[in-house]
């Protein structure tokens, strides 16, 4: 009787402790259920902002992007990507105002493309409270004049725009160039070059043009386009469609756009590796002799040359270029390194 009374004891225990966790499961799940009704889309916002933010608040610290003193040209087209990088930079100008103090200056382009209406786009520029200028040249005529039947307009379109901004920067007193490109335009600009030219060449986040003496930068080179257009459609940015990109749906951009695509459905994570492909290049399993050679290895052989200079530099293996094509040395120096960015 003592046994049987011990057992009914543990059992009714054990349904005790359940119906506990039940109900503690139960009280969680209320809670849950309730916080993700009161969090509403304001706060969804706010979450993409920040995650759009720190992405480019690293490619910033990665590059130099802004720097004290700086005058950045941000050129707006009208599309979802310029307007969220003009947000991001007023986010991080105004972040950063008592320590790293630069200027903004918003510039869209009329091209004459028909259709085009800037008006919208001018308002918001004036909400904003940034400086702005419009700007007009009619680059449409001479695109369609100028591009072979078949052939795509975006090439020779996008450097009479550049040379335009360009243009612009030096007439502001801008040293900078900001443009638009994100995570998607990189890669496909990647396979574009290694399909059709042979070339293994992205976008870099940040590069100098000697002839126009302006540095040109990237923000926007760690975020998604997906993340970016979600976050226009729910900002309700003032969104101006280009007819002239979209009337050739079936050349090579699109079709580097679909490859990505493609990868990504087969792999989630295809766009973060392809980013830190792009950012840790091993010359030692490459074929370009010249890069080899530059990075301190044999060009034939791919072994490290066990040079003065290169045991100064720490090279005990084959150097990985990260970040702008520096080769990475030790660990200890790259942690460093890292601490230093933060």
């Amino acid at each position: 009787l003592l046994q049987s009374a011990r057992a009914w004891r543990v059992r009714m225990g054990r349904w005790r402790d359940g119906l506990l966790v039940l109900a503690l499961e139960f009280f969680l799940f209320a809670q849950a259920v309730g916080l993700a009704a009161s969090a509403g889309p304001g706060t969804a916002r706010r979450a993409l902002e920040a995650k759009l933010f720190r992405q480019m608040r690293s490619a910033s610290l990665e590059f130099d992007l802004v720097e004290p003193g700086d005058h950045i040209l941000v050129a707006v087209s009208g599309g979802k990507d310029s307007a969220t990088m003009l947000k991001l930079l007023l986010n991080l100008q105004s972040k950063l105002q008592h320590t790293v103090k630069f200027q903004l200056t918003a510039v869209n382009l009329d091209q004459k493309q028909p259709g085009f209406d800037g008006t919208e786009l001018e308002q918001w520029l004036t909400g904003l409270g940034v400086p702005y200028r419009m700007l007009g040249e009619d680059t449409y005529s001479v695109v369609k004049e100028k591009t072979e039947e078949g052939k795509a307009y975006c090439s020779l379109c996008s450097r009479l725009r550049r040379g335009i901004l360009y243009t612009a920067a030096k007439d502001l007193g801008c040293n900078k160039l900001a443009l638009g490109h994100h995570l998607d335009d990189a890669m496909e600009t990647l396979f574009l070059n290694m399909v059709h030219q042979g070339q293994m060449k992205g976008m870099p986040a940040r590069y100098y043009s000697e002839t126009r003496d302006v540095h040109v930068i990237r923000p926007l080179m760690y975020c998604a386009e997906d993340d970016i257009a979600e976050y226009a459609r729910q900002m309700a940015f003032p969104i101006i469609p280009c007819n002239l990109c979209g009337s050739q749906p079936d050349l090579h951009r699109g079709k580097m756009k679909m490859l990505c695509k493609t990868l990504d459905a087969l792999n989630p994570n295809a766009k973060k590796n392809m980013l830190n492909a792009m950012s840790d290049v091993r010359p030692s399993h490459l074929l370009d002799r010249g890069l080899r050679e530059a990075s301190g290895l044999d060009p034939v052989t791919g072994s490290v040359v066990h040079t003065r200079a290169n045991r100064m530099k720490g090279y005990d293996e084959a150097p990985v270029l990260r970040s702008g094509g520096h080769p990475r040395q030790s660990a200890s120096r790259e942690v460093g390194a890292s601490k230093q960015l933060r």
